[in-house]
């Protein structure tokens, strides 16, 4: 899985729109935790994917708040 957005396209979102892109992936994130602690998740490195992506929301908001 791919990253849903680029970076140049999460960096002209507004940080209203950042933010709640952030609490979904939080929360897919805690889903796939989950589903890899019971064993049932297959793709497992698309939990270290989604934690790349939360970083990087969170990058860009810290930019946007300079």
């Amino acid at each position: 899985m791919k990253a849903t957005l680029k970076i140049k396209e999460w960096q002209q979102l507004s940080p209203e729109t950042l933010k709640v892109s952030l609490n979904q992936l939080k929360e897919k994130l805690t889903s796939l935790r989950f589903l890899s602690a019971s064993g049932k998740l297959k793709n497992v490195r698309e939990i270290s994917e989604l934690k790349k992506d939360v970083a990087r929301i969170a990058t860009i908001l810290k930019q946007k708040k300079q």
